[in-house]
């Protein structure tokens, strides 16, 4: 079991469909980071306010039960690509993908990691990104690693959480136009349907920006566009606020630091090229088009899409 040293919280959050999974498999590589394999879904069961309705708890912010042990909080983390894959591999999508990891070793390292700790949310949140790059086997290590970064969808909501947790941390929230995310939105079994879509969209958004006001150093909104367009201004631009140095590792999905040819199946963008993201744009009918501008006029106009 290899021991990491402390590192700093990083997490990235999108709306679904807007380039999350892309920027964090393009994060990947990074000589500075640890990069979570694939979702790091830390939500529980615990979590219940006002959003709960709208937004699966697995993509939310971790809360847990105030009586309760530390094995318990183990297993409350929903991680549920990760759980997967270890418990059921032939049903995981990435059963090929050569990830050697051994769960039991997770589990004792989560446990061993709280010893002598208070039993907080920040602590647990802490011990459970340690314990995964403890257990991983296989995992690609610079020794130059500073923090570790996780990837869970919407759970930008939850950024003022994040920040207090983690005052020095940083939150990375990617917003992409809103035709192109509910066209591929569309690929999936159980869609939402565009006026849900778009709704969800502009509340994301919204809080999104409200977050980088509040917490300019820590909650930083990046556009999916630009980073295709333009990955190393990005890249550079983006790594200066995380407080890392540049690297063109950045420039390309990657696994494990292994280049990718498609982010598929880590997300539902194969190709993250200007050309893929306008053509996924024009999969939309006229009406369906009509209906989006429609519905996001404002938040799609401040994001400087208003003239898609």
């Amino acid at each position: 079991m290899n021991e990491p040293k402390h590192l700093q919280f990083m997490m990235i959050s999108a709306m679904y469909e807007n380039g999350g999974n892309t920027t964090h498999r393009m994060l990947d590589g990074h000589p500075e980071l640890h990069v979570y394999p694939f979702e790091s879904q830390i939500g529980t069961s615990a979590v219940s306010d006002y959003l709960s309705g709208m937004f699966p708890f697995k993509y939310r912010y971790s809360e847990f039960p105030m009586n309760g042990d530390v094995l318990s909080d183990y297993e409350a983390f929903f991680d549920e690509e990760t759980k997967t894959l270890l418990r059921v591999p032939n049903r995981s999508k990435f059963k090929d993908a050569g990830f050697d990891f051994n769960e039991n070793d997770r589990r004792a390292d989560f446990v061993k990691f709280m010893e002598g700790k208070e039993r907080t949310r920040a602590n647990l949140v802490d011990a459970f990104f340690h314990s995964t790059f403890s257990a991983w086997k296989n995992l690609k290590r610079s020794g130059k690693e500073k923090a570790y970064l996780g990837y869970s969808p919407v759970i930008g909501f939850d950024g003022e959480k994040m920040v207090k947790d983690f005052p020095k941390g940083h939150v990375i929230h990617v917003v992409r136009n809103p035709y192109s995310g509910y066209a591929d939105t569309k690929k999936r079994p159980f869609p939402l349907s565009l006026h849900r879509y778009a709704w969800t969209w502009n509340f994301m958004q919204q809080m999104a920006l409200t977050f980088e006001n509040r917490f300019p150093k820590n909650f930083h909104v990046i556009r999916f566009e630009d980073l295709v367009a333009d990955p190393k201004k990005t890249m550079t631009g983006l790594c200066k606020k995380l407080g890392l140095s540049y690297s063109p590792a950045t420039l390309y999905p990657s696994w494990n630091g292994v280049k990718m040819e498609s982010v598929y199946p880590w997300g539902t963008i194969r190709t993250p090229t200007t050309e893929a993201n306008i053509a996924t744009l024009k999969e939309l009918s006229k009406k369906e088009h009509a209906e989006m501008a429609s519905l996001t006029i404002v938040m799609r106009d401040v994001l400087g899409y208003g003239n898609m």
